[in-house]
């Protein structure tokens, strides 16, 4: 039955039921309606608006349908109108009417609300965790190759030298960031509507600072309205997602490179990826091709949020039921690519020769010559221009800066001596370049120990 009909004098059709229902994907909510439930409940007898009996009555039946949901001897049934409206019915089937009196002083739209805070608290902090995960996966291969030089591009071109551990560091920047970014949504959504009712609260005594503490938000919603209508917590926490997975995209789109016979930076573990059917060659970095593809179909999430949201006037309104569908999916989907990327990542080798040789190809040292020159009292713009005189002269002759005679460095200019060869060596490069961020060896240490202790402290959530 639907908890609304008292007002109706013929049935529903049936496909306005099936269209309305929102059982199918709301179910996943239904514990945190039980707890959220409870505390209402626990609150209602405090009050003194229920009885100490009817109240021990709902707290039991609550209590009983949880555990039997969890152990599978109770099963939602699917032609509820949703999650509420069943278990509702459920409590009223096992102990009568005090079941009846659970809904006191509340809606079904601060009961959604609280129960979407709930569950995207939790889910939160489950996504949290698993980025935790990979970039503790991230951070061990970037200390075990924090001197393999590899070439660092700009335009997808070669530009200077930098090292595999420099390279994996960046990303793990980026994954710090998108935990900043979840702890600090927790902070701003961490406020409990209960209470709240349609629109307008109640003129039952309710205690809404108690139940806010009881499900352990930070306080109550200040406006009634706001309480009911707002979903900027479920937009905000679909944009940091959406946010995560374009990092983990261009993560995966340097992985698909780096495995290709093109680049052959990395081997890819074959746990984790894939053949084909015809051709018995390949070895396909699909986890990364899915992950890349899958970035799209979150911001597809984000987009349906807030174009739902766009045009609606207070309080609540039927399209709000609308949000769940986009932001359960964005969290699954990240969530399951956060937990398939982290041992992809583990598992993978590195192949320092290859960075190497890519490394001693295109003219990376090319700043650090003009660098030397500098160094030496010619004005950089002069040192850059020369440079690029011996880059083309290099590529004229079949050579490299490193395999560049001396005379012919010193027909270009007299500052040039011997200790050119140092000067532009890739390792040099790299461990000359110490300023803060750098891949020199001791700024890369430095990074690691950095990001370390940061993770530590995201960590909880």
């Amino acid at each position: 039955m639907q908890l609304w009909q008292g007002r109706f004098t013929k049935e529903v059709d049936s496909r306005v039921n099936d269209f309305n229902s929102s059982i199918r994907f709301d179910q996943r909510m239904a514990a945190e309606d039980i707890t959220g439930s409870m505390a209402h409940a626990a609150m209602l007898t405090g009050q003194g608006i229920l009885s100490e009996e009817d109240g021990a009555a709902i707290q039991e039946g609550l209590a009983g349908i949880l555990a039997d949901l969890q152990s599978g001897a109770l099963a939602i049934d699917p032609a509820a109108e949703d999650i509420h409206t069943f278990v509702e019915s459920e409590l009223t089937k096992r102990i009568g009417d005090a079941g009846k009196r659970l809904h006191t002083g509340r809606s079904r739209n601060d009961q959604v609300a609280v129960d979407l805070r709930l569950w995207l608290r939790q889910a939160a902090g489950d996504l949290n965790e698993k980025m935790a995960a990979l970039c503790d996966a991230l951070l061990k291969q970037a200390a075990a190759h924090a001197a393999d030089v590899m070439p660092g591009y700009t335009h997808l071109q070669r530009a200077q030298p930098v090292t595999f551990g420099h390279h994996l560091l960046a990303y793990v920047q980026m994954l710090l960031r998108d935990m900043d970014r979840l702890a600090d949504w927790k902070k701003r959504m961490n406020y409990s509507p209960l209470g709240c009712g349609a629109l307008a609260g109640t003129t039952h005594p309710i205690d809404r600072a108690a139940t806010a503490a009881a499900l352990g938000f930070a306080g109550p919603c200040e406006n009634s309205l706001d309480g009911v209508s707002d979903r900027d917590y479920c937009i905000e926490l679909a944009a940091d997602i959406a946010t995560c997975m374009m990092h983990l995209s261009r993560l995966s789109e340097e992985i698909i490179l780096w495995c290709s016979w093109e680049f052959r930076f990395i081997e890819l573990d074959d746990a984790f990826t894939t053949g084909s059917s015809i051709m018995p060659q390949k070895k396909n970095p699909d986890v990364n091709e899915l992950i890349r593809g899958k970035t799209g179909r979150v911001y597809g999430d984000l987009t349906t949020l807030l174009v739902m949201m766009k045009g609606l006037p207070l309080a609540y309104n039927k399209d709000m039921q609308e949000d769940k569908e986009a932001i359960f999916d964005a969290v699954d989907t990240l969530s399951l690519c956060l937990t398939t990327l982290a041992p992809l990542i583990d598992t993978m080798k590195v192949l320092p020769d290859n960075l190497r040789a890519a490394a001693s190809k295109g003219f990376i040292n090319a700043t650090d010559c003009a660098d030397y020159l500098a160094k030496k009292g010619m004005p950089f713009r002069d040192a850059y221009k020369l440079t690029g005189q011996l880059v083309a002269l290099c590529i004229k002759g079949g050579l490299t800066l490193d395999t560049l005679p001396l005379a012919q460095y010193k027909a270009m200019s007299g500052l040039f001596e011997e200790d050119i060869y140092a000067a532009i060596d890739l390792g040099a490069c790299c461990a000359l370049r110490k300023s803060l961020g750098g891949p020199a060896p001791e700024s890369v240490a430095a990074q690691l120990e950095s990001a370390k202790a940061r993770l530590e402290g995201l960590r909880t959530f």
